[in-house]
């Protein structure tokens, strides 16, 4: 699960203009090890294309390809692994779909939220808003150190840290028991994409 020591959580509102295949590419040449596609506005049609559009450079890259939600287009495209959200079918039932050709990731918010989750068969977990960040306000108040490390405390699987995280802040994140750490617009709105991932990879380095 060392992949999931970042992962870049996509997001087309967040690129000013550029393309998001384009700034993906480069996050993988600068050392990208995960990308989960979370285009909530696509297609069905628009979200499996773009997905097959990032699975070459992805497998090229030695990374994983993660999307949000889909099980059907984690399958039709070859994808590693699927994120279960608050809307997707239950884990289990995405157990029975994805059988082992899909990896599942569990999108939770609360300890009780991670307690299930983990117990229903999630592979990791995504834990947040941890800071406040106008991504994620839709999801509630801001966690908190905390609340992530009463979490990493109970449950044996990965947890990812998700919500206005920082290179700087990945040190106190991962002292709080994160295995790693998921980011959006920290990467896709930065001046140089590239050169904030390579700045994460260095802070989880060092921490």
């Amino acid at each position: 699960m060392d992949q999931l020591r970042l992962c870049l959580v996509t997001d087309r509102t967040q690129l000013r203009g550029r393309d998001l295949v384009a700034v993906v590419d480069e996050c993988l040449a600068a050392g990208l090890p995960a990308v989960q596609v979370r285009e909530k506005d696509l297609a069905v049609v628009e979200l499996a294309a773009l997905c097959r559009r990032l699975r070459a450079p992805t497998r090229e890259r030695g990374a994983l390809l993660i999307v949000n939600d889909r099980v059907d287009v984690a399958l039709a495209t070859g994808a590693d692994a699927v994120q279960r959200t608050g809307t997707s079918l239950p884990l289990e039932d995405i157990r029975v779909i994805a059988g082992a050709r899909l990896r599942v990731g569990a999108s939770v918010h609360s300890l009780e939220d991670a307690i299930e989750a983990e117990a229903k068969g999630a592979d990791w977990l995504v834990f947040g808003p941890l800071f406040d960040t106008p991504s994620k306000r839709a999801y509630g108040p801001p966690q908190g150190l905390d609340a992530l490390a009463k979490v990493t405390g109970r449950v044996r699987v990965p947890v990812i840290a998700i919500g206005g995280i920082t290179p700087i802040r990945v040190r106190e994140v991962r002292s709080a028991g994160a295995h790693g750490v998921a980011a959006i617009a920290a990467i896709l709105a930065a001046p140089s994409p590239g050169d904030a991932v390579r700045r994460f990879l260095e802070a989880l380095a060092a921490a």
